[in-house]
């Protein structure tokens, strides 16, 4: 079978709900793919940010073999002998106290959203049902309903009605419309520290670091969602320690399962997670040893390869040469570490430049029409990212 077949397929006997850029992935290692014809791509978006280690990083896939003989699903009716050092090597990695595992992204905000919805309850005496969370327009949460009826964005909640209660939008960036919106019902504000969906829109410099300071003041939870920005895709640990903006509960995934599982949690101090008790919250696929063994190995790579610090550096040379991009229609580049974008003048259709790009052996995709975004596995070297950047600088100033 070659290419067009496989597409073939896939419209024929699956849903439409996505639009993809017509290439069939068939092998993958590192920061490149190839299709069944054996044609060569660097993949620069990293299936969102889940591929930080690269694809078939080896420690990891070594730590899928060595798992996959012994035990991979015991659910949480037992214990296992992989979740316990999974759960230690995430905290210490995070900074703090406990961690929730579970499985998808969007698991992780839900399960932040119980947090935050008990422990408003519990602990600060407001009445159930009566709880809300602030969040911010432009924001990509997840595909859950609860997720969707936080979105601004019409494409994920149009029809889905009745939506889910107790979430107040305010505009990203703006600190003052957080502090303005909270009330004797708010428990938490929760934001991603930069909005990737949305195209990769960096706030201004302290508003992580303001809006922590709102909370305490306010006594309110501040939840950061990391999932696409953590595990060293902007050049730190995590986004928020920039502005050392140390949030009340973590939401983790994607790169967590280092491109092979999926794996996300929540990371929180004792004060906030001991509202769950048994039969509160669960997940059976959660904190499953073959997950546990993929994310004990998808840190280690994170920490012994400095990961952070090339993002760092990468990014910085990606941004410098993507700015002297020549199209007229180009206007900025953004973002931090290897999560960037390409911003194009409003009503510009980025797709056939993903098209050109994908033609020229690069893949990415774009959002929101007139953006682009640019996200290649951190593991890329020096050398690579050269190369891509020629390929890519050279479709911009035709597009």
């Amino acid at each position: 079978m070659n290419s067009q077949d496989y597409i073939a397929l896939d419209y024929q006997y699956g849903a439409h709900n996505y639009h993809p850029i017509p290439v069939v992935i068939s092998m993958a290692k590192g920061c490149k793919v190839w299709d069944p014809e054996g044609r060569e791509y660097y993949d620069f978006l990293s299936a969102y940010s889940a591929l930080n280690q690269g694809h078939l990083h080896p420690h990891i896939v070594n730590a899928v073999k060595s798992q996959i003989e012994r035990v991979t699903l015991t659910s949480r009716a037992f214990h296992n002998d992989k979740m316990g050092p999974f759960l230690k090597k995430l905290c210490e990695y995070t900074g703090y106290e406990m961690a929730l595992p579970m499985n998808s992204g969007v698991e992780a905000v839900e399960t932040a959203i119980k947090a935050a919805r008990r422990w408003g309850v519990e602990k600060r005496g407001i009445e159930n049902g009566r709880q809300s969370i602030i969040c911010a327009n432009g924001n990509f949460h997840g595909r859950t309903l609860s997720a969707v009826s936080m979105s601004s964005d019409p494409d994920s909640y149009i029809n889905y009605g009745p939506y889910v209660p107790g979430f107040i939008k305010i505009p990203f960036g703006d600190a003052k419309a957080v502090s303005d919106a909270i009330d004797e019902n708010t428990v938490a504000v929760l934001v991603e520290p930069i909005q990737g969906e949305a195209g990769v829109v960096v706030p201004p410099d302290g508003y992580l670091s303001d809006l922590r300071r709102i909370c305490t003041e306010a006594g309110i939870l501040f939840i950061l969602d990391e999932i696409q920005t953590g595990f060293c895709r902007t050049g730190r640990h995590f986004a928020w320690n920039y502005e050392n903006a140390r949030p009340d509960i973590m939401c983790l995934g994607k790169a967590l399962g280092g491109g092979i599982i999926p794996i996300s949690a929540i990371v929180a101090d004792h004060e906030v997670m001991d509202v769950f008790t048994p039969g509160t919250h669960g997940s059976t696929f959660g904190g499953n040893p073959l997950a546990c063994a993929v994310g004990i190995a998808a840190l280690e790579v994170l920490e012994q390869e400095n990961l952070d610090e090339r993002a760092f550096r990468l990014g910085e040379r990606f941004r410098e040469v993507i700015k002297k991009a020549k199209s007229p229609h180009f206007r900025l580049v953004r973002g931090k570490g290897l999560l960037n974008a390409v911003v194009f003048e409003e009503g510009f259709d980025a797709y056939p430049t993903c098209i050109d790009l994908k033609e020229s052996g690069i893949l990415a995709k774009q959002t929101h029409g007139n953006i682009i975004r640019f996200a290649p596995p951190l593991i890329i070297t020096e050398d690579e990212l050269e190369e891509a950047l020629e390929k890519i600088i050279s479709v911009l100033d035709r597009a």
